[in-house]
Formats: C-alpha cells, sequence, structure tokens
C-alpha cells in the first residue's frame, strides 16, 4: 500500500518592485544564492535552518546569503496563505558588520524591517 503525499508548496513574492529590483541587482553570486534558497523555501517553508537562515522572531526570517562577492542578508516574513514576502536586503561590509553604514544598527535594520512586516500583515488582512 503507498500513501499519497499532498505537495504543499510556498510562495516566495516580495513586498514591492523597489525590493525586487534591488534583490535582483546584487551581484551575480549572491543572486544566484537568493534563487537557489528561494526555490529551497517554496518547498520547505521558510526556516531552512543554519547556516541558510536564521529566525529573528514574530515571523520574521533573515536569509543568510555568502558568496564570492561576499556577505549579504536578506530579510523576510511569512504571512498568511503559506506566503514568504521578501522585505529588505543589504550587503555587509566587512565581517562582523551588522548593518551597512548609514542605515545604523543591527537593531535599525531589523526595526525597518519590522515595520515592513507590520504592514505586509496589515495589507494581507484586507485581501
Amino acid at each position: 500500500m503507498f500513501a499519497i503525499l499532498a505537495c504543499v508548496t510556498w510562495t516566495v513574492t516580495f513586498y514591492s518592485a523597489g525590493v525586487e529590483a534591488e534583490v535582483l541587482a546584487l551581484p551575480t553570486g549572491f543572486v544566484a544564492r537568493f534563487l537557489r534558497y528561494a526555490e529551497r523555501m517554496e518547498v520547505y517553508g521558510p526556516d531552512l535552518g543554519m547556516p541558510h537562515t536564521l529566525p529573528m522572531g514574530d515571523g520574521l526570517f533573515e536569509l543568510r546569503l555568502k558568496a564570492a562577492e561576499g556577505i549579504a542578508r536578506v530579510f523576510y516574513c511569512t504571512v498568511v496563505d503559506r506566503r514568504i514576502v521578501i522585505l529588505h536586503q543589504f550587503v555587509k561590509k566587512e565581517v562582523g558588520q551588522d548593518a551597512p553604514e548609514g542605515t545604523g544598527s543591527r537593531s535599525t535594520t531589523f526595526e525597518r524591517s519590522q515595520g515592513c512586516l507590520a504592514r505586509c500583515r496589515s495589507s494581507s488582512a484586507r485581501l
């Protein structure tokens, strides 16, 4: 007797066209990693585990990209209907740096992502 398993998939989308353009404008190695991990998230969900993803709490996650060009971070959240929404990205300038210069600390980047998360959830509640 064989069991038929329903394949439940996730959908990866961008918060805005601007966020999509920023992510796709990253150096080639980062875009390749992002696309690879996005495909995995569509199958396995938002938490791929370390070293690929880091849960930040309240449905917010950090996608950790490493490539020949260095290190980048992409913040995303989960919302209703098994959707993963890409919110924000930055390229680390040096190892140990938490946020790009001029944007403040890691907490500032986290707060910006939390703001996007709140707007994203409020707009999805109206759908």
